[in-house]
């Protein structure tokens, strides 16, 4: 394990200004975006519209990192050149989504599993080869008034641990992803106390594969309640909650937190990211790995405009140094159009 390449990596990813756009949706999930938006989904139609992202001007500015889904990783960008080679010449880290979807955990209806270590350190160091530098995996968790059970937990958290040993053993920095979901009728404090359950897991099977922190970074949901919840949060009581969980329950040797925007607008992951750091210093570095809070608008844009990329790219470039301002808690609603 070279810890040094590691560590390098982790903070070049959560450096001053930037973060990481998850552009790695599956090519069922990426098909559903596309057809929701008239477009036709084939191979061709989902290279082109990444790879109009990844040429936006100004992307290097908010952009550290790009999750790349394997189809993606071998498909060639805007002037021909491979998309991992493309980014890197942009300043900016190719990654991929390593895992191969959650399953059905036997014997607990609607609990999952994510798979994919079968194979993994094989594909991670093919995947080294090709450019990519990190990788993600995403355990998923639900709440009910029965769920998550403790199995749920328990293998989710033993499968993040691995495939993040394996990850480093290859020179890949994990991004570790155990997204509890905003599905459900909870409040705040039922997703605080389950979100706290799952990190101690997960950083207890950590521990015992050996991972190296310093060389991983985190991508953990806010603190937020159910969409079914009679009520929202206040952005400032999702990000003290969300802050209070982050400090007492993740290791201060993890360089920093990639937050997923899983349920929110693009305005709302802006405005709790950015009340966040406002709420500093933090032991670690708070960021995002954002998919469709930088893309659900800038997607339909580049569906109606496809014969001129600058009309999307003109929206994408918007969000991106929205995030961008928040990352110093500098972003503030008024400059939302």
């Amino acid at each position: 394990m070279d810890t040094a390449l590691l560590e390098s990596t982790a903070n070049f990813l959560v450096g001053p200004g930037r973060g990481i756009l998850a552009a790695d949706e599956s090519n069922g999930t990426m098909t559903k975006r596309l057809e929701s938006v008239g477009v036709e989904s084939s191979p061709e139609t989902r290279r082109e519209y990444r790879a109009s992202l990844f040429a936006m001007p100004t992307i290097s500015k908010a952009i550290s990192g790009v999750i790349l889904y394997d189809e993606t990783i071998r498909q060639n960008a805007v002037d021909g050149t491979s998309i991992p080679d493309y980014l890197h010449a942009r300043n900016i880290m190719p990654g991929i989504k390593v895992d191969t979807g959650a399953k059905p955990l036997a014997g607990h209806d609607g609990e999952t599993v994510t798979e994919g270590l079968d194979g993994l350190r094989e594909r991670c160091a093919e995947y080294f080869e090709m450019g990519a530098r990190f990788a993600k995996w995403r355990a998923v968790i639900r709440i009910s008034d029965t769920m998550p059970s403790e199995a749920c937990i328990s293998t989710n958290a033993h499968a993040l641990a691995r495939y993040a040993a394996i990850c480093q053993e290859q020179g890949l920095v994990p991004i570790i992803e155990p997204e509890v979901l905003m599905e459900g009728d909870h409040d705040a404090v039922r997703c605080y106390a389950v979100t706290a359950d799952v990190l101690a897991a997960t950083w207890d099977e950590c521990k015992v594969q050996g991972v190296h922190l310093p060389g991983a970074l985190l991508k953990p949901n806010m603190v937020l309640p159910g969409k079914g919840h009679s009520t929202r949060s206040d952005v400032e009581t999702c990000a003290r909650m969300t802050v209070d969980l982050l400090h007492s329950h993740v290791p201060h040797e993890i360089p920093g937190i990639v937050f997923l925007s899983g349920g929110q607008t693009e305005v709302e992951a802006t405005a709790h990211l950015n009340m966040m750091n406002n709420m500093g210093p933090h032991p670690f570095q708070l960021s995002y790995s954002y998919g469709r809070a930088l893309q659900a608008t800038t997607l339909k844009t580049w569906a109606k405009n496809r014969d001129d990329v600058s009309v999307a790219h003109k929206v994408f470039a918007h969000r991106c140094e929205m995030a961008h301002l928040a990352r110093s808690g500098s972003w503030s609603a008024n400059l939302e159009v």
